[in-house]
């Protein structure tokens, strides 16, 4: 049996008449920009999460990009972000000008903890991107506790909750960044991002920097962005965002159905942090074998991966920016990591064969 390392299209099957409607909805409209649709993602996102705010914008590294802007992030500062994510995380800090400050990330949980900020914190330091890797929590509250501002990047956290019923994107006092990407665990027909906040000032320059700078399309207040969440989008989102609790259930029960199934004796399981219930984007194992048991697991069919073997900063772009700290758990992810088949709707049999091929 092939088993796929994601399956968007079966959770999305009993949606389709619904998608449909709604796409020709918003084609009869005319209403591409901006507009009531948009809106009502904003409103019904921003409920959901459990923050005041929700500002679509065109895709996640947008959402850090303007992020960093609104909150003057610029030449001169610094910004704490961890290695081993995925390169869009860091990416912004260099396109506004500002400089990243690799910390390290537990290769347990795969992220950060406020002690790993703390090695890297100096007084240059404007802010923290925290990541929520692989849908798992970083301690945002005791990273906030070191007195700088924390951005969540929760691109791959949509659907994840901690045990008191709070969520990601709305753990920050500051602001928390979302991507749509098709493949994440709320995904649209295509690019699109979020920033959600609970601070009105802060949702107001997002706004404006998304748009050119401007309120009105006359008055340029700000030199912004054209970065967009389209109606079709967020219609789209819409649709979906009703299902996501549903769905991250699904991922959860895949995890319990792995843990049941004996993965626990092949490889080392993914842990949650303390008091998070993740939605796991990605099911990300460890093994001192990795590269070899994904040879094994290509052989059968099985979908894998491994993610972030070279991590950001000894990309070519980032080279120019060393670490100032060693980064050991970095370099232990990297090298360990093992993505397996992950989905809202991954079988119990699915799951049996993942565990016989890397068994055999």
């Amino acid at each position: 049996m092939s088993v796929p390392l994601f399956d968007t299209a079966t959770p999305l099957a009993p949606l389709e008449a619904e998608l449909q409607a709604k796409l020709l909805e918003i084609v009869a409209s005319k209403r591409f920009i901006f507009g009531p649709e948009v809106e009502a993602f904003e409103r019904e996102f921003a409920a959901y999460v459990g923050t005041r705010h929700a500002v679509g914008v065109a895709n996640g590294t947008d959402a850090l990009l303007l992020g960093l802007r609104a909150l003057g992030v610029g030449p001169g500062d610094e910004v704490i972000v961890p290695s081993f994510t995925f390169f869009a995380s860091a990416e912004p800090i260099r396109l506004v000008g500002a400089t990243p400050v690799w910390c390290d990330v537990d290769p347990v949980t795969f992220v950060s903890t406020a002690e790993m900020v703390r090695a890297v914190l100096t007084p240059r330091t404007k802010a923290v991107i925290a990541v929520h890797l692989f849908g798992n929590v970083a301690p945002i509250a005791e990273i906030e506790a070191l007195g700088v501002p924390v951005i969540e990047d929760a691109a791959q956290s949509a659907g994840t909750r901690l045990a008191d019923g709070r969520r990601p994107g709305a753990l920050s006092a500051t602001l928390a960044t979302f991507s749509f990407f098709p493949s994440k665990n709320l995904g649209a027909f295509g690019d699109g991002g979020a920033v959600t906040t609970g601070d009105a000032a802060l949702a107001e320059r997002i706004a404006m920097l998304r748009f050119h700078g401007s309120h009105d399309k006359r008055t340029f207040e700000l030199v912004g962005h054209n970065s967009r969440l389209d109606a079709l989008q967020a219609g789209v989102l819409r649709v979906q965002l009703p299902h996501l609790d549903g769905w991250a259930d699904g991922r959860r029960e895949a995890a319990r159905l792995y843990a049941e199934a004996g993965l626990g004796e092949l490889v080392s399981l993914p842990e949650p942090t303390p008091g998070a219930l993740p939605a796991w984007h990605l099911y990300v194992a460890r093994s001192g074998r990795a590269d070899e048991l994904l040879g094994v697991l290509r052989e059968a069919g099985i979908g894998c991966a491994a993610y972030y073997r070279v991590p950001a900063h000894l990309q070519p772009a980032m080279r120019d920016v060393p670490p100032i700290v060693a980064l050991p758990g970095t370099e232990e992810a990297a090298r360990t990591n093992l993505a397996l088949p992950m989905s809202p709707v991954l079988t119990r049999e699915q799951v049996g064969e993942v565990v016989a091929a890397l068994d055999d």
